[in-house]
């Protein structure tokens, strides 16, 4: 396990994509294994001190947000089929992960948890410099977020376990990646060290 070198007054943890809609996506045999490790990780982080953002994709109705150009994007706002993953009461954070009071829950409209949205601002603001982070997809919103956290000059530690992808093998090579970038760790490693 990699030694982390956490202080709790600058390191956020984020909680991504972890929504009903996308949840449900997932299968229930992954959800049922790390919803409540999800919680569990969240409580310690909160127990330690350390902000607690979540971060998930809802659009207005009609998707305003979409352009055509956006090829992932506007083939969501073209299936009616897709648009239920959408729908206000499917955007809502999972209840078995669901914010507390002091929480941050920041929506964006992209795969990005940054691109478009307030998040460096309340990092930035909150003396953030340090960020652990897991969500749904692997390959979406940790891989885009990941990458934009670098380049901002954040240091980063993924839980891979609290990761998933319906893509096994890219879920895989994609943490082998994320480790040559930062720190990946399980939720029970992170768990002990916030302790």
């Amino acid at each position: 396990m990699p030694k982390l070198d956490l202080r709790a007054d600058r390191t956020a943890i984020l909680c991504m994509d972890y929504q009903t809609g996308i949840v449900a996506g997932i299968g229930d045999d992954v959800a049922d294994n790390i919803l409540p490790l999800a919680a569990k990780t969240l409580d310690a982080a909160r127990s330690a001190g350390i902000m607690v953002i979540y971060i998930h994709v809802g659009f207005r109705d009609g998707f305003p947000e979409i352009s055509q150009n956006n090829a992932m994007f506007s083939a969501l706002a073209n299936d009616p089929l897709r648009q239920k993953m959408f729908e206000p009461s499917m955007t809502d954070i999972h209840p078995a992960v669901a914010p507390n009071d002091g929480d941050i829950v920041i929506t964006k409209r992209r795969v990005s948890a940054f691109y478009g949205t307030e998040l460096d601002i309340v990092l930035r603001a909150g003396g953030i410099d340090t960020l652990i982070m897991f969500g749904i997809a692997t390959s979406g919103v940790v891989l885009s977020t990941l990458t934009d956290a670098i380049d901002a000059d954040y240091r980063v530690t993924v839980i891979k376990d609290l990761c998933a992808d319906s893509d096994v093998k890219l879920h895989t090579a994609l943490l082998d990646f994320y480790a040559k970038r930062g720190d990946v760790i399980t939720a029970d490693g992170s768990i002990d060290h916030l302790r």
